[in-house]
């Protein structure tokens, strides 16, 4: 059965986005081929390498990439899921193309305030509602037989 190509996206390509995209690689497995993008790539957030690397992941070396870049080569996917808050959801970037489209809202861990360790908690939150997500997502995928339960 071919892989199940998904795009996470949002903005910059620099949290919820690059953590969506890590979880779903872990929880989804060798059935997924996984990427995200951003509209305006930034830098990886430091709070999201942080928060995934306590799940025994690591992104530090990961780059942020255009959805532009995706788009200019061609490149389809089954699933693209935008991953913007509801206050930026106006602004939060659609892929073109014939794709199964869906949203989910996570706040930004970039608009966080206070201490390291309390923009730190906060990330972790975004982390444990996007590893909800995902593993919903994939449990309803595997239940209607679009996946190989492996």
């Amino acid at each position: 059965m071919a892989k199940h190509k998904v795009l996470f996206v949002c903005i910059h390509n620099s949290a919820r986005s690059q953590m969506a995209e890590a979880l779903l690689k872990k929880i989804g497995g060798p059935q997924f081929d996984v990427e995200s993008a951003g509209f305006e790539p930034g830098t990886l957030n430091p709070l999201a390498v942080e928060a995934l690397k306590e799940e025994g992941i690591d992104i530090a070396g990961k780059k942020t990439k255009s959805v532009f870049d995706f788009f200019k080569e061609g490149r389809i996917f089954n699933t693209v899921i935008t991953v913007c808050d509801e206050s930026q959801a106006e602004r939060c970037p659609v892929f073109p193309g014939m794709v199964n489209r869906l949203h989910w809202s996570f706040a930004d861990p970039s608009s966080f305030q206070g201490t390291w360790e309390e923009k730190l908690e906060g990330t972790r939150k975004v982390r444990e509602q996007v590893r909800a997500a995902v593993t919903d997502w994939v449990a309803k995928l595997r239940s209607e037989g679009q996946l190989n339960n492996l």
